[in-house]
């Protein structure tokens, strides 16, 4: 069974960093894409950053600059570090995956870690 395993949320001042991991799980044959996501409350979930294999890594155009995206292959995990934290980046965050598993290419979610930024 595929996992997608988020951890690194919290509470954190405006300024301030974190660090998320996805840590995707099971009989994985490729990744095509991986991504996160955030999801404030009242709103639409929003793309935050993501790649596709062989592409280059996006950044949607309110966190260029402050967060970075990361991925360590060989354990199939993935990271957004998060640097100077502003009240609007409190959202729920979600990682999105395209996999290519034993029963084929799916789109797969994490459970998605609250990130809060509050003074």
């Amino acid at each position: 069974q595929v996992q997608l395993v988020e951890s690194g949320g919290g509470l954190v001042q405006p300024g301030g960093s974190l660090r998320l991991s996805c840590a995707a799980s099971g009989n994985i044959f490729a990744i095509n894409a991986m991504a996160w996501y955030r999801q404030a409350p009242g709103k639409q979930r929003e793309l935050v950053a993501g790649y596709t294999r062989g592409g280059r890594t996006n950044y949607s155009d309110s966190v260029k600059g402050r967060f970075t995206f990361s991925t360590d292959n060989a354990k199939n995990t993935v990271y957004l570090q998060m640097n100077s934290l502003k009240p609007e980046d409190t959202a729920v965050y979600y990682c999105n995956a395209d996999l290519l598993t034993n029963l084929g290419r799916s789109d797969y979610w994490g459970q998605g870690t609250q990130v809060t930024v509050s003074s």
